[in-house]
């Protein structure tokens, strides 16, 4: 768990952003400070130190970037053509290709993500950017047959909505911004984002190197702030047509409410506590560490991760003394640290919120088998927690119902796949979930009984922009990926013309 980052050089150009002396909003093209001149810092999570000072937006700095958003909407951009859209997002593909490096060191240093899993996004984000390139020229209605008397034409049209809200959590905003984005420019609309407080560099920085590429004044604006204040503003603007927010299901709650000022549609994607099920056939080659690093990947800080590791009771021990073996090849690190395979959580209260859950498992009677402590030494003043393993646990206890988001797997055994299937749907959240099994029709069995969004067969964790994601119960609503997502982006006009 060591942090020697000798090896590791800084570019030039992440240098020179991250030593501006405050990051400003990016509104119209440009960067605007906001109108109360203060300031929020941001911390590298990987010393605990103060990493750059961002501006605190608030109603007035939403207000100005909607408008220029409904300006952009309405102006040149909207006379794009499907064509000049693809050409936009094709010429972006490559732009983002040589300025990946650049992008994943601001990353690293803003919310701790390892920069070796960040290299290893970039195919993600190739893939989502092809594909809403595709889709800017699939927009298409129909031709409709109808009753009316007399000789009338019918058919439907998909429009642009208009200005999108974007709120951009903090555990991938790099990659994450781009489901709003892509959908925004392959759709006509035009977007405000606003990025989590503890990760906002890599949005602002992204939100430049698009005007650069040639993304008109408007269309992409980015306005940092507290939730409360900026997030708020921009989710109850009357201006706004559509928020897409992907985060927690209590700030989603919240996000329902103000959206009712203007009747805006919604695209949540909430909360999760998935379960991982792995049956007595499973390959536990391959169930073992998919289950682990469906938890532990960045450092548990995913919204779909497999924290219920549902476990026949057969294979429970077999599989638990594999589990920890497993865990011995982890390596905690710095997040420039090419070898580290975790970083840290993201910022104090986070961390704070996961250690206090180690202490509920253990009030609760769940047995502590790995982990449960914050790392010391070269990590000390860093936010890091080493990978932590429950066993026995059952799915009443809050371990087993809450969303923890860090970096804590339970174990809950189980004796029978309809035990199995009953004990995953036991649950609020509908948003992940897998089976390892080599027979084909348990697993089918499987997929088909767990109510969730989302379900992988003997893997874990894999998103593909064509294949997408989403969620049901309190996990949220409103596809992520597929055709259906470009249905938040668009509305559909019916035309009824006489001949």
């Amino acid at each position: 768990m060591s942090t020697d980052l000798q090896n590791f050089v800084l570019l030039d150009s992440a240098q020179s952003f991250l030593a501006r002396e405050v990051h400003h909003p990016f509104v119209d093209g440009r960067g605007v400070p906001v109108d109360s001149g203060e300031t929020l810092t941001t911390v590298n999570p990987s010393t605990g130190e103060v990493l750059a000072r961002i501006g605190a937006g608030g109603e007035s700095d939403i207000d100005r970037a909607v408008v220029a958003a409904r300006r952009a909407f309405h102006g040149q951009w909207s006379t794009w053509s499907p064509y000049e859209r693809q050409a936009l997002l094709t010429r972006i593909a490559h732009i983002m290709d040589d300025r990946f490096d650049e992008l994943i060191q601001i990353e690293a240093l803003d919310m701790g993500a390892p920069v070796t899993r960040l290299r290893n996004s970039k195919a993600a984000l190739m893939k989502m950017l092809s594909f809403f390139s595709t889709q800017a020229g699939n927009i298409s209605g129909e031709t409709l047959m109808n009753g009316i008397p007399g000789d009338i034409a019918t058919m439907t049209l998909k429009a642009p909505v208009g200005v999108i809200g974007g709120i951009i959590p903090w555990n991938g905003p790099l990659g994450g911004q781009f489901w709003i984005i892509g959908a925004v420019l392959a759709s006509g609309c035009t977007t405000v984002l606003k990025p989590s407080e503890d990760a906002s560099l890599s949005v602002l920085r992204t939100a430049e190197i698009l005007h650069e590429a040639g993304v008109p004044a408007g269309v992409v604006n980015v306005v940092t702030g507290l939730g409360k204040d900026a997030g708020n503003a921009l989710a109850s603007h009357p201006d706004v047509d559509r928020i897409a927010f992907t985060g927690s299901t209590q700030t989603g709650r919240s996000i329902i409410k103000a959206s009712t000022v203007n009747i805006k549609g919604l695209q949540l994607e909430l909360g999760g506590k998935s379960a991982d099920i792995v049956c007595s056939d499973a390959d536990l080659d391959k169930a073992v560490p998919g289950a682990a690093m469906g938890v532990f990947a960045n450092s548990g800080q995913i919204c779909f991760a497999g924290t219920r590791v549902l476990v026949q009771r057969s294979i429970v021990d077999q599989f638990t003394e594999r589990l920890l073996k497993y865990m011995d090849e982890i390596r905690v690190g710095h997040s420039l640290d090419d070898a580290a395979t975790l970083g840290p959580i993201i910022s104090q209260p986070q961390l704070d919120k996961v250690m206090a859950y180690t202490d509920i498992g253990r009030e609760e009677g769940a047995e502590l088998l790995r982990g449960g402590e914050r790392l010391g030494g070269d990590l000390g003043s860093g936010y890091f927690m080493a990978p932590t393993v429950f066993g026995g646990v059952s799915n009443d206890m809050r371990i087993a119902r809450e969303e923890i988001f860090g970096p804590v797997l339970s174990i809950l055994p189980f004796d029978d796949v309809d035990e199995a299937i009953h004990i995953a749907n036991d649950s609020d959240y509908g948003l992940g979930g897998a089976v390892w099994s080599q027979g084909l029709s348990t697993a089918m069995r499987v997929v088909r009984g767990v109510h969730t969004g989302t379900m992988w067969v003997n893997c874990y964790g894999y998103i593909d922009p064509m294949v997408g994601f989403g969620g049901t119960k309190l996990s949220g609503y409103g596809a992520k990926g597929n055709a259906a997502h470009m249905d938040n982006y668009l509305y559909t006009k019916c035309v009824y013309m006489e001949l």
